[in-house]
């Protein structure tokens, strides 16, 4: 994707590059592992995220081929800045809260029921706010090429990431409580800011 970088995130690259030294990492860890520092000022997250390159290699491969991409919340899906993406997220629609008071489960893990009619096999699952979600989206057959997995908040957002992991659907999870809509935005900017190689 092609964009005009604004100097204070430059200055903001600089900054966090004479903090720490990630150039070890493959190249599609690396930019995910910053654009989340940069997008959290956390540099905690440098030891906290459990990036897997090949994962990530699949997911950008979806991406660049058009997968749909799902998010848990609308504010994730606000922290997505490329346009022409096809976008779904169900939760705020009345079927979902129907469907969770039906089943018995949250209004987020019901949209993610809805959202796997819509999108199927393939597609890039983005979750920043709900852990129910992601626990939802690893009882259900999504076939997902990535899975990034970065929910918030003291009842079960860890244990939703360690079940990622432990998964083995490709994913990006952080070890801990720590999330949240902008790191999970980030994480999928970093990918869709990638150049396309030549």
């Amino acid at each position: 994707m092609s964009r005009v970088v604004h100097p204070i995130e430059t200055e903001s690259y600089r900054i966090l590059r004479e903090r720490v030294d990630l150039s070890h990492l493959p190249p599609l860890s690396r930019a995910v592992t910053e654009r989340v520092v940069h997008a959290s000022a956390d540099l905690a997250y440098v030891d906290e995220l459990v990036c897997d390159e090949a994962a990530l290699e699949s997911g950008l491969a979806a991406l660049r081929a058009g997968a749909p991409v799902v998010t848990d919340v609308a504010m994730v899906a606000a922290g997505i800045t490329r346009a022409g993406l096809d976008l779904v997220c169900p939760v705020a629609e009345p079927a979902a809260a129907e469907l969770g008071r039906s089943a018995g489960i949250t209004r987020s893990a019901a949209a993610v029921r809805i959202a796997l009619t819509r999108v199927g096999p393939g597609a890039v699952w983005v979750v920043g706010c709900a852990p129910t979600a992601l626990v939802e989206l690893l009882t259900v057959d999504a076939a997902p090429a990535l899975v990034v997995g970065l929910p918030v908040g003291f009842v079960g957002a860890a244990e939703s990431k360690a079940a990622l992991r432990a998964s083995g659907l490709p994913g990006v999870s952080n070890v801990g409580e720590k999330g949240g809509s902008a790191v999970a935005a980030a994480a999928l900017n970093a990918l869709l800011y990638v150049e396309e190689k030549s």
